[in-house]
């Protein structure tokens, strides 16, 4: 199966990371694409550049080989449609299972997405939840999709809705932009390597 979790990253951050993570083993996945959208149609652009954006995603998975990065939005011109991007990846995949990963806030705005129906025709969808989640009243057409055994997502290519718990760790990239422009240490909440770029390039006013 292959897995896509999608977002600005701006910047990427642990959360990010360990979630994509964590979620590649819950559900066996061969791939977890982390794909930056280039503009985002439910919110702001970046005032960081989708370009940049790419670079720090490559350098905080440069040293290792869990996680991938798909950059098909960045290189595709207008807005970020996942449908499109879904499109895609199933015409490369074949009959390869595809999971789209979401958080529950994502899924709550979800009926607000360019096409929103139509991406259950290429992926199922995980929503990545908290401990502490309080379940959603599903509206009939999630109802008739809805999954409660994540091994039913083997056994066709899409169409599924599955909630999975997983253990998301408190941070936000807002919080961390928001430290670098009061010139605070961002120390582990990124790695390293991406502090080092943020300044380096005066990002986020530093």
């Amino acid at each position: 199966m292959l897995g896509i979790y999608g977002g600005t990253f701006n910047p990427v951050h642990y959360g990010h990371l360990r979630t994509a993570l964590e979620v590649k083993e819950i559900f066996g996945l061969q791939e977890m694409r982390l794909l930056p959208c280039s503009l985002p149609a439910h919110r702001e652009n970046p005032e960081v550049s989708a370009e940049m954006r790419l670079e720090m995603l490559n350098l905080a998975l440069e040293k290792q080989s869990q996680l991938q990065v798909d950059s098909r939005e960045i290189r595709r011109t207008g807005v970020s449609y996942m449908v499109d991007t879904l499109k895609s990846l199933r015409n490369e995949a074949n009959e390869q299972p595809i999971i789209l990963f979401m958080g529950s806030d994502a899924f709550n705005g979800l009926s607000t997405w360019h096409c929103w129906q139509d991406l259950f025709l290429y992926a199922h969808i995980v929503v990545m939840t908290r401990p502490q989640f309080t379940p959603i009243v599903l509206h009939d057409f999630y109802k008739d999709k809805q999954v409660i055994d994540s091994n039913s997502l083997k056994s066709c290519v899409s169409g599924k809705i599955y909630f999975q718990q997983v253990r998301q760790l408190d941070i936000s990239a807002t919080d961390i932009r928001k430290a670098f422009s009061e010139q605070k240490d961002p120390s582990f909440l990124l790695p390293e390597i991406i502090i080092e770029y943020i300044r380096g390039h005066h990002l986020y006013g530093t």
